[in-house]
């Protein structure tokens, strides 16, 4: 273990928005939180940072005790490198010097020796001289990577870090940050509302909801076995749909019977509702089960479909966009699933 959060919670403005929040992340591991706006991921992120003190639980790094009740490590004492949404970079010094900013207690020559290194690492090489306002969003995220990862961190932590970016540069910066990341065997805690980022950069994931967090858990099985029907709706595209479990430990729905492997296990007859995400629904031509295309959103390789089925329920099926059906067709489809998510259905008032 290198960092660990045991049942911490915190307090602000007289009201607890950390709920005994747990997690931990080995030597080199990177870590992402997600959640809707105002569940506590930077409220996370600032109890490790040192930002914020706790008011249960503690917060350990490397079996030292950083945060408890009663006791905050200031921030500086903690070595920790931080990456914050805006940048925060210095705008009447150049890349050199930003970079070096934080270097103090290194003479002058390793200063520029390290600040050199780093910024070679992040491939900012040919604009040393330049200033933030001459730079690209990109190219100035690059720099505030470069400045905190300057002093070696024990610990980096991101905050929203590739936000202020366009989709494809943030994808591309993303996996670029998690190739640096690895090399340089760096344990990282980052925050983000992109989904798609999370499990590109993350080798954990916490889902948090109210301040509590209801799965932490690799990206894989965050999909494939959420923990809770919240997760299950957060995670990912999907429908929950009507469905029975049956003798032989199956679950029946309008669509036919699912044998796939079940994330957990309920008495036949239970009344369950089942999760269908685009990957479970395949068009196939020959199938004798038809829906009707009731909505299309084109994304280049693939066309999300929203198919109504004939007792009303809808589900969504992602197709190759050169069967491109129109609102008002029927498309052939057929189950087709490795994953069965089920949760008891919610009981009626």
């Amino acid at each position: 273990m290198w960092i660990e959060l045991r049942g911490v919670s915190h307090e602000y403005g007289g009201r607890r928005n950390l709920v005994d929040v747990s997690l931990r992340l080995e030597k080199g591991d990177i870590g992402c939180l997600v959640g809707p706006s105002g569940a506590g991921k930077t409220s996370v992120l600032r109890c490790v940072a040192g930002f914020e003190d706790v008011c249960g639980g503690e917060i350990l790094a490397n079996d030292r005790v950083l945060s408890r009740p009663g006791l905050t490590v200031a921030p500086e004492h903690r070595q920790f490198g931080m990456v914050f949404q805006d940048y925060a970079l210095l705008p009447h010094l150049n890349v050199l010097d930003n970079v070096r900013f934080g270097l103090h207690a290194l003479a002058r020559s390793a200063r520029r020796s390290r600040a050199l290194e780093v910024i070679e690492m992040v491939g900012l090489g040919d604009v040393l001289q330049s200033y933030p306002r001459e730079l690209s969003g990109g190219q100035q995220q690059r720099v505030a990577l470069a400045r905190a990862l300057a002093p070696r961190p024990r610990l980096l932590l991101l905050d929203e870090p590739f936000s202020n970016l366009d989709v494809e540069l943030r994808q591309h910066l993303s996996a670029e940050v998690r190739e640096i990341l690895k090399h340089l065997g760096i344990t990282a805690l980052m925050v983000t509302h992109d989904q798609a980022e999370a499990f590109a950069v993350a080798d954990r994931v916490g889902v948090l909801r109210d301040g509590r967090i209801e799965q932490w858990d690799a990206p894989y099985n965050l999909y494939h076995s959420p923990a809770s029907r919240f997760v299950a709706e957060f995670i990912g595209q999907g429908v929950f749909v009507a469905g029975q479990m049956t003798e032989l430990g199956r679950v029946r729905l309008e669509l036919g019977e699912m044998d796939g492997e079940l994330n957990r296990e309920f008495p036949a007859g239970t009344d369950v509702d089942v999760l269908l995400r685009p990957d479970d629904i395949v068009h196939d031509h020959d199938s004798t089960l038809r829906a009707e295309v009731c909505g299309k959103s084109f994304r280049g390789s693939d066309i999300l479909y929203s198919l109504c089925l004939p007792s009303g329920d809808h589900v969504l099926a992602a197709v190759p966009s050169h069967h491109n059906l129109q609102v008002g067709e029927h498309i052939g489809i057929r189950l087709q699933a490795e994953h069965v998510v089920v949760f008891p259905r919610p009981r009626e008032d």
